[in-house]
Formats: C-alpha cells, structure tokens, sequence
C-alpha cells in the first residue's frame, strides 16, 4: 500500500457533514443537507455506479396509512390500528435496548400515516393503484402482521425511490455542495479529546470498474483522513456477512442457524461499520434481531456472487417442511416469516417445499428485487397490463419455473415427489403420504363451512379487490388435472435485513451504552437498526425497510444541518 494520504483543507472542500455509505438513507440524509444549504462529503467503499445501494435492487414497497389508494380499494385503516399492528408484531421486551426503539415506532407509524405520502410525492414518486397486503401475521388483532393491505408498490420500483433522492443530490453536486468519495473504506471514526467524532480514517481502494451489485477488490492503494463537525452513517446492515449472522442468531428463538443460506443481498453489506462505531464507543443493540426470508430461491441468471432471490407468495400454495409435514397455522404463505423459520428449523433441516399448480404460480408468484419486474421498473404500462392480466404466469416466473434449480414441474404427484427427492438435502418425501395431505385439503376446497384455516385465510383474502382481482386465485383442487402441471418448490433461508442496529435517539444521533449522546455521530437506515436499534422489534410489517431509511435519513440530514447551522 502507498503511502498517499488525502485531507480536507478550507483551500479544498470542508464539509459540514460526512455521509458514510451511499445507500438510500445516506442520500436521503444528503439530500436534506443540500436542502439546507449545507456542504456533504459522501463517502462509500464502492463505486459511483453502486449509488443507492439496496435500494436499487428492491421491489419498492412502502408502509402506508390511511391514504387514498387504501380508501379507493374499501381499506379502512387508521394511525391506533397500524400502531396496533406494529406494537403487536414487534414485541418489544427489553427495557434499556428497546427504549429508543418504542419512540421510533410511534413516530415512524405517525410518519407513516400523516406525512410519508406527502413527502415522497413533492419529489415525484408515485404508486401502483393496487395495494399489496403483506405479512398478515399469526392470527391474533394484537398479535403479529397487518390487519389491512398497506404495501404501497412504486411505480418503477426500487430504482425510483432512489431517483427521486439522487437527482437532488446529483444537483446538489453539481453547485458544488456535495463531493463523493468513492472507493473510500472507512477504518476508524475520528474523536477529539472530549470523545466528540470530528471525522473518519481508512483505506483508499483501487479504482473498479464493476457494474452495481458485483464485487469490487479491497486492494489497499492509499490512506485518507477526513474531517467535518458531523458524521452520519449509513452503511447497512450484515445480509452478507454469514460469519456475522452466524454469530449473532438466535437460537433459542428460532432454532438452529441454517447450514445452507442464500445471499439475497450482495457482497458490499457487510456490516463493518457497526464493529468499527461500536469500538469508538457507540451503543449496539438488539443484534440478536434479523429478517431473514424462508422462501429463499437461487437466481438462474445470478447478478452477484450466490445471488438468491425471494418468492413473493400468494396463500394458496401448500407448505411442506423436509420431512414432507404441511405446516399448521400461521405458517402459511405470506403470514408469518419468523413463526415459519422457527417451524422449518424445529425439523432439524434448513429448507422447505412449496407444492401448487400452474393456476396458482400464474396468480400468486411474485420475484423480490427490481430487475425481476421489468414491466413496473420500467415504468411501462402497456408491457405491465399485458404481463400481469394475460393468462400465464409473468415472463420471469415462467423462466424459473424452467431453469431454476430449486423448481420441479411435473403431470403427476408421483413423477413431482421423485423429482423432489432429487434436490433434497435431508429425508426422502413419501408420495402416499404427501396425496394422503393434499387429497385431505382438495376435499375442503368445495365446502364453505372449512375447518382448514388455510382456506379460510383465501377465502377471506379474496373478500379484497386487489387480491381477488390480481393476487389470490380462486380455490380449487390442486389435484385436478385442468389446474396442472403440479409445481414443486424448495424454499432455501434467505438472508436480507438486520433488525438492530446502532441505537439512536429521534434525531438519529448516536447514543452511548450509558444512553448519553455521543456528539457528532449520527446513524440511519439499516446501520442503525432503521430506527432507535431497532424500530421493527422482532418483526417486520414489510414494506417499512425503504420507509426506515427514508424517515431515519431524514431525521439525520435535518439535525445534522441544525447542527452545523450559523
């Protein structure tokens, strides 16, 4: 490594505030900066075309309530019902890690309902007019999940939410009130002899011209030493690091970490920013908390190294675990991640199976991450009418159905089961006693009195326009030949969101283990926890991971320019 050492100087460009990590709460932070008339050094260890982060490679959604779109479909929804909801899903049961977590729950849910909509569209985002209805729970009014649809789709998906903030900041660039460093791994935060951050110190890596998401060398070419009276960071959380997950899950509340887990995120969040503001004497709590996803499948055209992706289900499907048991309530598609990780890992195996028919993949399979919905990315109606209402499933369903490993299509149960026995990791499936299932469950279809609390969930589900009309099929035999082929699927562990995080009080300032501020440090998005260490608990509401940086971003960019104001 070279010697080279870069600094700010008054001569050169002397921030206001230094962004670590160019994700989405790092531009939203930067944006408000900007707004503010404050100057920004961004900071990140990847390349320019990696502006975003995550973000870009999400599906979109955003936790909304009580707005128009919900109130056009029947939706009744309030701030006290989302409130509900959110405290009943989150748990929250420790009294020193949790106490900053519990305001932010409030104040995000009051966000939520009373400015986010408002917000975004001054910026000129918008939304699909449907309103998606993700993670219902388990089944209790004060128990976990959503009592109404509230996921609010962009039209253009994740890279539009980015755009919206990046534009600005682009601007912001260009009149010389933000500079990037990009290429720049920070090594350590700076602080004075009051214990005050006054900068950052690392590693200046060799130029890579990757395309986003790919990975990009760490060979060391130089040093760097930065300072301004604020820093925030940005960096996101450990979906990458699997040493990191692996020794941090929990255990005795989920089960055994899975052997085999998928990357759903790439190799860039790795999560080094949370050791390295922990040692400089910040509070990092509730580590213990995550979101991974249990419908976890290998991408058949991988961007990154191991990239896997997420199946967004309808609730027809039946869910199988290894050793070919249908999963009771509230394990069903869609309802309740955490409770069905815990009942996948209780097997003592670390995957699961979906079984369905063409009827059902061709209504309620939807792929996470924007470059899996080409039509809503794009932007492009004609292309988004044609794929969504058209009979068969949407092109990039229907080439994993083809190509993808962990899929197996077949005309009958038998040649199916032999096919899943083929890419099974553990205990060879009986086809008798997986019929004797389904047949049990195929009796029920035609009877309006179900004792099957997975039908009755459908049933229910289609009493919504927007499911009935383009998310939950019609119930019916997935034995009947008219509905075939039959579909299996194994469902792998995905690994995606960090749930704490650094904690943080309402003005996303860093807060100490002894819960004092520690001056000059700010952190939002999933670095810190995306709120407080931790604003989702124990569960996640979905559509709340973009919104977390959104609305911790904001807090940041806002405080750190009242900050540094004259």
């Amino acid at each position: 490594m070279s010697s080279t050492t870069e600094q700010t100087s008054e001569g050169d460009f002397a921030p206001d505030a230094i962004v670590v990590g160019a994700g989405l709460a790092g531009l939203v932070a930067t944006h408000e900066l900007v707004l503010a008339g404050r100057k920004v050094l961004v900071i990140d260890q990847e390349n320019r075309a990696n502006l975003g982060g995550q973000a870009s490679w999400s599906l979109g959604g955003l936790f909304l309530v009580d707005t128009p779109e919900q109130r056009r479909l029947g939706i009744k929804d309030s701030f006290e019902l989302a409130l509900q909801d959110w405290l009943g899903s989150a748990g929250f049961d420790r009294e020193d890690e949790d106490r900053m977590a519990r305001e932010w729950a409030r104040a995000y849910v009051r966000f939520a309902t009373d400015e986010k909509r408002d917000y975004m569209r001054a910026l000129g985002w918008r939304s699909t007019p449907v309103v998606g209805w993700a993670e219902r729970g388990g089944g209790l009014a004060d128990g976990h999940g959503n009592s109404v649809p509230r996921f609010h789709l962009t039209w253009g998906t994740g890279p539009e939410v980015v755009r919206v903030f990046l534009e600005p900041v682009l601007a912001g660039e260009a009149k010389g009130l933000v500079r990037f460093a990009f290429r720049h791994q920070v090594d350590e935060l700076v602080t004075d002899d009051s214990g005050a951050v006054t900068g950052v110190r690392g590693t200046v890596l060799a130029p890579s011209d990757t395309e986003r998401g790919f990975a990009s060398n760490r060979d060391a070419v130089g040093d760097f030493s930065f300072a301004a009276p604020t820093v925030l960071v940005s960096s996101g959380g450990i979906g990458h690091a699997h040493d990191l997950i692996r020794r941090n899950w929990p255990t005795e509340r989920l089960g055994p970490c899975p052997e085999t887990m998928i990357s759903g995120v790439p190799a860039y969040v790795d999560g080094r920013m949370l050791g390295i503001s922990e040692s400089a004497g910040a509070a990092l709590v509730n580590r213990d908390r995550m979101w991974h996803y249990t419908e976890g499948i290998m991408n058949w055209d991988p961007v990154w190294p191991d990239h896997a992706i997420r199946i967004i289900p309808g609730p027809s499907s039946l869910w199988f675990d290894a050793t070919g048991i249908r999963m009771p309530a509230p394990c069903f598609p869609g309802f309740d991640t955490n409770e069905t990780m815990k009942r996948i890992l209780s097997t003592g195996y670390d995957y699961s199976w979906f079984v369905l028919d063409q009827s059902i993949i061709e209504k309620e399979f939807a792929l996470s991450g924007s470059e899996q919905n080409p039509d809503i990315t794009g932007k492009d109606l004609k292309l988004t009418l044609r794929s969504r209402l058209a009979k068969g499933a949407p092109g990039p369903v229907e080439a994993f159905k083809e190509h993808g490993v962990d899929f197996v299509v077949a005309d009958s149960l038998a040649e199916l089961v032999a096919g899943m026995n083929k890419i099974a990791r553990g205990p060879r499936l009986d086809v008798a006693e997986l019929e004797r299932q389904i047949v049990a469950r195929d009796r029920e279809v035609g009877n309006p009195f179900t004792k099957d609390a997975q039908i009755a969930a459908i049933t229910n589900a289609r009493k919504y326009f927007g499911d009935r009309a383009g998310r939950v099929v019609k119930p019916h035999r997935i034995l009947d030949p008219a509905h075939g082929p039959l579909i299996a699927v194994r469902l792998n562990v995905l690994t995606r969101k960090t749930l704490g995080g650094l904690q943080t009080d309402l003005d996303s300032q860093v807060l100490r283990p002894d819960g004092t501020v520690f001056d000059g440090l700010y952190a939002a998005g999933e670095v810190a926890g995306f709120g407080g260490g931790g604003v989702h608990g124990y569960n996640a509401l979905e559509g709340t991971f973009l919104g977390g940086c959104i609305f911790s971003g904001r807090a940041a960019g806002r405080a750190m320019a009242a900050a540094t104001g004259s």
